[in-house]
C-alpha cells in the first residue's frame, strides 16, 4: 500500500487532534492531553510556529502524524530536529506508515543543516523500541529527561524570581 507523506496545514488540526487522543490512549494517558483541535489550529496559522507536523495518508485518509520542532545543542554547534510524537494508527503499522514518516523527517533534518535527529521513547514501549533500532537508531546511554510543569513550574519561576530580584537589589546596594 503507497504512503504518501504531507506537511500538514492548520485544517488538519482536527485529525491531529484525533491521532494525539489516541497516542495518549495507547500511552495510558487519556488526561493528560490539554490541548484542543482550536488550539493546535491557531498555532499553525502563526508566522513562527511553534511546531512542524507531517502527515501519513494511504487512500486518501490520514493514518499517522510525526509532529517536530528544532532545538540547538551547543557541543554541535548546530540545529538538530526533536521528533516530539510518532503515531501510526493500529491498523497502519506496518505498511511503511511510520518509516516514512522518519524518512522523510531525516530528509527534513538533513535539508535543514541538522547533525541530531532525536527523540524519547517510553521505556516499556518494546514495539517503538524495536521499530526505531530496526531503522538504525540507537538510545543514548548516561543521560535522564528532567521535567517541571504545572505547579512545579509556577512556584519554582515565582520563588526564584522573588529571590533573584531581592540578590540583584542587594547587589546594587553594594555598589
Amino acid at each position: 500500500m503507497s504512503v504518501l507523506i504531507r506537511q500538514a496545514v492548520p485544517e488538519d488540526a482536527p485529525e491531529i487532534y484525533e491521532m494525539i487522543r489516541a497516542l495518549a490512549e495507547y500511552e495510558n494517558e487519556e488526561n493528560s492531553v490539554k490541548v484542543s483541535a482550536e488550539d493546535l489550529r491557531e498555532q499553525m496559522q502563526l508566522s513562527e510556529r511553534p511546531f512542524e507536523c507531517l502527515l501519513a495518508i494511504q487512500n486518501g485518509i490520514a493514518c499517522g502524524f510525526a509532529l517536530y520542532f528544532y532545538t540547538y545543542s551547543t557541543w554541535e554547534g548546530s540545529r538538530s530536529l526533536y521528533l516530539e510524537d510518532l503515531f501510526v494508527y493500529p491498523t497502519a503499522r506496518g505498511t511503511g506508515a511510520g518509516a516514512a514518516l522518519m524518512t522523510a523527517l531525516a530528509t527534513i533534518a538533513q535539508e535543514n543543516q541538522c547533525r541530531r535527529f532525536e527523540w524519547s521513547v517510553l521505556d516499556w514501549n518494546s514495539p517503538a523500541i524495536n521499530f526505531y533500532e530496526r531503522l538504525g537508531a540507537e538510545p543514548v546511554s548516561g543521560w535522564t529527561r528532567y521535567r517541571m510543569e504545572g505547579d512545579t513550574l509556577r512556584n519554582f519561576a515565582r520563588d526564584k524570581a522573588t529571590t533573584n530580584t531581592t540578590s540583584d537589589r542587594r547587589q546594587a546596594k553594594r555598589a
